[in-house]
């Protein structure tokens, strides 16, 4: 199917829409003061060892130190003889107070963003990723993208891969590289070894902490990652970055047949692809199905939760036949928003709960066979008896939704507000409580219109006793800025 990036430059804002025929499929965005560092290769230093963790925080030169755990370092043995010879790493796997100590130099790598209160993580398995391969520091791993299923074409890929690596590097075919000659995954092997080359130079010459090499931004790294995927025109509405994405194609990736072409219509580019209304979906909790039944999403820091329902959908059958066709409907809603909305880490959908185990076991394949679809690395453990699927999804970068939105000033976070009548309730014991402290003051009461209507409407009566009970009169004083949780009651003298 033909692909096409939508690219929409907003003076320091960036955001990128990728279509599958004309579908959106895949949305990035990115400020400028806020730029991916995933990717990105620091000269670090050891700055703090946790034991309990098997783990250590690295200076990198950023507002945080980095964490690094104990199974993602590999050793490089430059960084104990100050350089002076050459080398390759050397993988350990011991506990963190024997593999590290402060003040300890190393090269590491971003492979996780700031996500909520997690800092930056960084792994010393480095790995570069080119046009076909990815080259890999410190293993001697060989591998094809699951993506090429012809098992000839594994097999080749991996004998040509075997032939070329050397002692010390570690190669994994990407999906572009089906039907690639053995001359061009070996200049691509070699543009690779040139960068690592390059990186070691400055890692001997630069104190710790630096920067010594820095990944694509957001448009290149999109481009070099989604070409594979039938990519076939890119549209950008910024002159000067249509010029930059023209250069980039001819050098990166002359033969590829992909085309870029400069928007310059009157109305936004977002909007004439139909693309501004699909963002604005991507807020909501719950998206509805074709038949009927709904999905609803629950996020928390640590996991998101999907629940499945069948909604207004009656079903032709029985009640199974109807939770069966809803769970199948809604597998591919699930695997389409997961994909949209970079859902990553733990993901818990609760399906309908199905009698039959050959509906569970139609329901966990079809699943796991939608998910294949999605390039980035996702696994579904097999569904429990009450219904529920684990699926864990590979995070480098926060959700669309949680770069769209920020915490809500009235509920702090939680998806609620109070009631009008809660908060009717609260403002009467209050003033009941007020009044036996300063009995005899006038009150002002500032709150919301509609707990100021429900006060006169249907309260009225309480506001008398407590007047006639503490001698005292009540002055009810609505305003339109006060949200429904908001009041203020405070003494006239």
């Amino acid at each position: 199917m033909a692909s096409e990036l939508i690219v929409n430059v907003t003076f320091n804002e960036t955001r990128i829409a990728f279509l599958e025929n004309g579908v959106l499929v895949e949305f990035f965005i990115e400020k400028k003061n806020d730029n991916s560092m995933v990717g990105n290769i620091y000269k670090g230093k050891v700055v703090r060892i946790v034991p309990g963790m098997d783990a250590a925080f690295v200076d990198v030169g950023l507002e945080r130190s980095a964490f690094l755990y104990v199974g993602d370092i590999i050793l490089d043995k430059m960084m104990y003889e100050e350089f002076e010879n050459s080398g390759f790493p050397v993988e350990f796997s011991e506990r963190i107070e024997g593999v590290l100590e402060e003040g300890q130099e190393l090269i590491v790598q971003v492979s996780r963003e700031p996500i909520g209160q997690k800092g930056t993580r960084v792994t010393s398995k480095v790995t570069l990723p080119g046009r076909f391969l990815v080259l890999m520091l410190g293993t001697q791993h060989i591998g094809v993208s699951r993506r090429i299923e012809q098992e000839e074409e594994r097999k080749k890929l991996a004998a040509i891969l075997k032939e070329m690596c050397p002692e010390g590097f570690g190669l994994i075919a990407r999906t572009a590289s089906e039907g690639k000659t053995k001359d061009e995954l070996t200049g691509d092997f070699n543009f690779l070894k040139r960068i690592w080359e390059s990186i070691q130079d400055k890692a001997k010459n630069m104190g710790a902490p630096s920067i010594l090499h820095q990944d694509l931004g957001i448009i290149f790294r999109a481009i070099r990652d989604l070409h594979s995927h039938n990519l076939k025109n890119i549209v950008v509405d910024d002159p000067s970055v249509f010029e930059k994405v023209r250069e980039f194609l001819k050098e990166y990736l002359p033969e590829e047949g992909c085309e870029v072409s400069y928007f310059n219509e009157k109305d936004p580019i977002f909007e004439v692809y139909g693309i501004e209304i699909e963002i604005a979906k991507l807020l909501q909790k719950k998206i509805w199905l074709k038949s009927g039944g709904y999905i609803v999403f629950d996020y928390t820091e640590a996991l998101t939760v999907i629940d499945v329902n069948t909604g207004r959908y009656l079903g032709r059958k029985d009640l199974e036949d109807t939770i069966l066709r809803t769970n199948l409907e809604a597998i591919k809603e699930i695997a389409y928003q997961i994909r949209l909305r970079n859902i990553g880490g733990i993901i818990i959908v609760d399906f309908i709960d199905m009698e039959r185990k050959e509906s569970r076991e139609m329901v966990f394949q079809a699943l796991v066979d939608t998910l294949k679809k999605d390039r980035i690395k996702t696994f579904a453990y097999p569904i429990s008896e009450i219904g529920l699927v684990q699926i864990t999804r590979k995070r480098t970068r926060d959700n669309i939704v949680t770069l769209l939105t920020e915490v809500c000033p009235n509920c702090d976070g939680a998806g609620y507000i109070k009631s009008k009548y809660t908060v009717c309730y609260e403002v009467l014991r209050e003033l009941r409580s007020f009044c036996k402290k300063d009995e005899g003051k006038k009150i002002n009461v500032y709150l919301s219109p509609e707990v100021a209507s429900l006060l006169y409407e249907e309260e009225k009566s309480s506001i008398e006793y407590i007047e006639n009970t503490y001698k005292t009169k009540i002055n009810i004083i609505a305003h339109s800025e006060f949200s429904i949780d908001r009041f203020q009651v405070e003494g006239v003298r």
